[in-house]
């Protein structure tokens, strides 16, 4: 009996949650490790490790040892170029280089990269220090370089939130650097694609709608078909994408962006060659009947046989939304009324501390339902 195909995953949130479980439906036997054994994805795991994924040789040494065929994460910009890496110098299969998961997951070597003269790029400064002087009008969008999970992020009105907020924002940030980037005032999108062999194969616009009392756009849910996207915009999203796609060179695996729409004008945020942290391939699923999580993990184990019939629309319309508590409070579930819904997942059990991931509002779990 030949022996499974071995997986790591890196991290062991929510998302990874969701790559586990999937891998272990495929017949993959699945490793997991991250710094803290604090995820569901441990539990998941055929094996877990407590190993900061972020030391890449520990790493390396950890595949060897184990005989790892892939190494992948879902959801998490820091996981990303370490998977590429190792995936590189051990010789296994992977979607992008460590470049370009690196440039993706430093948005000031994104916008750089990207370019001004790059139609859907915008405005931005870096900034190390705050009495550097700032180049661009309030309000504007200030974040760290490299977080993720909005961690650091605000909106800045004026000089004085800019003083009082810089020390915040930089101290999320591994580089000691924050970026600063024009604000646009219009609705915000998100947009999940996938590649094979350089062929756009899916792609779908979804509304991301955030929380109106917490700034540094943290979202509340997500909601399919897109309503702030008509019909007449998709020629300009298929060309920014693919467009994108070509300047990064990524022809295959996933490609997730943030946008915002200044007019009809579709402008990146974020972009990443990764699924998105917030299981939108489960709510695609029920509206285009098409699992991403599945189509990346069979393609990048070389599961994927036949030719994929590109998906741009789907039926009905449905949304995932979070449920969100203050940081540090405890879980009490019967606080939230869950309206009929097609599913729903906990992150926490009743009676736990939600941890501060972003310090205003964390998410402890989600429900899809139709909309």
């Amino acid at each position: 009996m030949a022996e499974k195909q071995k997986i790591l995953i890196l991290g062991v949130a929510a998302v990874q949650g969701d790559a586990v479980l999937a891998c272990k439906e495929m017949g993959l036997k699945v490793y997991a490790i991250a710094q803290a054994n604090d995820g569901p994805a441990s539990q998941y795991a055929d094996h877990f490790e407590p190993i900061n994924f972020l030391d890449k040789e520990q790493v390396v040494r950890f595949v060897e040892k184990h005989q790892i065929d892939v190494v992948y994460s879902v959801g998490s910009d820091m996981a990303m170029p370490v998977a590429s890496w190792v995936s590189e110098q051990l010789g296994l299969p992977h979607f992008v280089s460590s470049e370009v998961a690196t440039i993706c997951n430093r948005k000031d070597e994104l916008r750089s990269f990207l370019g001004n003269s790059f139609a859907g790029n915008i405005q931005f400064q870096i900034l190390e220090q705050p009495d550097e002087p700032v180049r661009l009008e309030y309000p504007f969008i200030m974040k760290p370089v490299d977080s993720q999970g909005q961690r650091g992020v605000r909106l800045i009105k004026n000089e004085d939130e800019f003083r009082e907020t810089f020390a915040m924002s930089k101290s999320y940030s591994r580089t000691g650097k924050v970026i600063i980037e024009e604000y646009i005032d219009g609705p915000e999108i998100s947009v999940n694609a996938y590649f094979i062999d350089g062929q756009l194969v899916f792609l779908i616009p979804s509304d991301r709608n955030c929380w109106t009392q917490f700034e540094g756009g943290l979202v509340r849910e997500h909601v399919v078909p897109s309503r702030a996207v008509h019909e007449g915009m998709l020629d300009q999203l298929f060309s920014l994408v693919s467009r994108t796609a070509e300047k990064l060179s990524i022809k295959n695996g996933p490609l997730y962006f943030q946008m915002k729409l200044k007019g009809d004008e579709p402008k990146i945020i974020e972009t990443t060659p990764r699924l998105d942290g917030c299981h939108m391939w489960k709510l695609l699923s029920y509206y285009t009947s098409f699992n991403l999580l599945k189509l990346t993990l069979e393609h990048l184990t070389g599961r994927l046989k036949s030719p994929v019939t590109p998906v741009f629309h789907g039926k009905g319309s449905f949304k995932l939304e979070f449920f969100c508590e203050l940081p540090n409070a405890v879980v009490q579930k019967e606080k939230f009324l869950v309206p009929e819904h097609l599913c729903q997942h906990w992150y926490y059990e009743n009676g736990a501390k939600v941890r501060p991931v972003n310090n205003q509002y964390e998410k402890i779990g989600y429900f899809i339902a139709a909309n």
